[in-house]
């Protein structure tokens, strides 16, 4: 790939679809990095709600263990809850389709230190579980190259976390190369979605959301211990597939629709 602004975004980014009102959530999600592994497809599909399949991408089912810096999360549109709505999270996700091609990701679950916020969100059936997370910066980290010799240095950018209950940590961090644009069809494939699917209240709903393309890097892993994959049920070998980094985006939640009984 050529070098580009490092706030361009993949040329073939698909549009988001209107945002059903009213506006439920306006959120920033900042410093996103996403590592990816392939799994099975019926892996993946223990954990799909009613009436949703798993969403592949090159014979594969995939799984994310993703982190981000929440800011300025609140109700509605431009009313941001101070302190609580500031702060890291990370999560580890599924990919959804339902038959009309409607594509979301299935959360197994979202770490966050901000107990208000997990109780809520609990309440409304999302996945929270309430733990010591947080953002980690390191400034010229070098990277090794083929030969062995130390290669590119810049800011490595990663996540954190310890549960309160149960114990599960995870730490991981990546060096993104903010010079090149991550535009492959895997990276879209994984990060253009649009709306979450959860079964809540016995019946499968989905939460749509709509914000401009990531900014999306490709990115080297420079740090991995995890427990929350396996916490969640899941299995992986090896390092991630897929490893991205993006300065962030502002996205808005729209109005909930509930799925036909399949």
């Amino acid at each position: 790939m050529s070098p580009s602004n490092s706030n361009a975004a993949p040329a073939l980014w698909p549009a988001a679809p209107p945002l059903p009102r009213p506006v439920l959530s306006d959120q920033v999600w900042a410093d996103a990095v996403f590592l990816h592994w392939r799994i099975e497809r019926e892996v993946a599909a223990r954990y799909m709600p009613p009436g949703v399949e798993p969403d592949e991408f090159d014979g594969s089912a995939w799984v994310g263990l993703i982190g981000f810096q929440m800011r300025r999360a609140g109700l509605g549109k431009n009313l941001p809850l101070p302190y609580f709505g500031n702060f890291a999270e990370i999560n580890v996700r599924l990919y959804s389709r339902e038959p009309d091609g409607t594509r979301g990701v299935v959360f197994r679950s979202l770490e966050a230190p901000r107990l208000a916020f997990v109780a809520g969100a609990r309440l409304a059936g999302i996945p929270y579980v309430w733990a010591r997370c947080r953002r980690t910066e390191t400034r010229a980290v070098p990277v090794a190259g083929a030969s062995g010799a130390a290669g590119i240095r810049g800011t490595s950018f990663g996540y954190a976390s310890e549960r309160f209950r149960g114990g599960a940590t995870t730490q991981f961090s990546v060096l993104p190369d903010l010079n090149t644009v991550a535009a492959d069809d895997l990276s879209l494939h994984l990060t253009s979605r649009f709306g979450l699917h959860a079964e809540i209240l016995d019946r499968t709903r989905y939460l749509p959301n709509t914000h401009r393309p990531w900014p999306l890097h490709p990115a080297t892993l420079t740090t991995l211990d995890d427990g929350l994959v396996a916490a969640a049920g899941i299995h992986v070998e090896g390092p991630p597939e897929s490893v991205l980094y993006s300065p962030g985006v502002r996205t808005f939640f729209g109005k909930p629709r509930t799925l036909a009984a399949p």
